[in-house]
């Protein structure tokens, strides 16, 4: 690529960060909105985790995931976190039941 090409790619590149910043903006303000439901900002919260993963694919190509990576890391991270709420507060004794 000649330099002309270069900053042409550059100019792209900054175009396409400055609406994934919108995006973001936009999803952020979505999930602070009461009334659409768990399902509504579930979608808004993996739409948030989607856009900051292609801004790093953008910037550091090498350190970015796959789609599935992403959607996989986020489905372990969502168990682990229900698994945390189910567990009893610190220093809460949970009596098992006995038929």
């Amino acid at each position: 690529m000649n330099s002309g090409e270069l900053k042409m790619v550059e100019v792209k590149r900054q175009a396409l960060l400055g609406q994934l910043k919108a995006a973001e903006a936009g999803v952020r303000a979505g999930l602070d909105v009461q009334g659409f439901g768990n399902i509504a900002r579930a979608h808004l919260e993996r739409a948030l985790a989607h856009v900051q993963e292609a801004r790093i694919a953008i910037n550091e190509f090498n350190r970015a995931r796959t789609v599935q990576q992403l959607v996989d890391d986020l489905l372990r991270l969502e168990q682990a976190c229900n698994e945390f709420r189910q567990q009893p507060p610190p220093g809460v004794t949970v009596k098992s039941q006995r038929p």
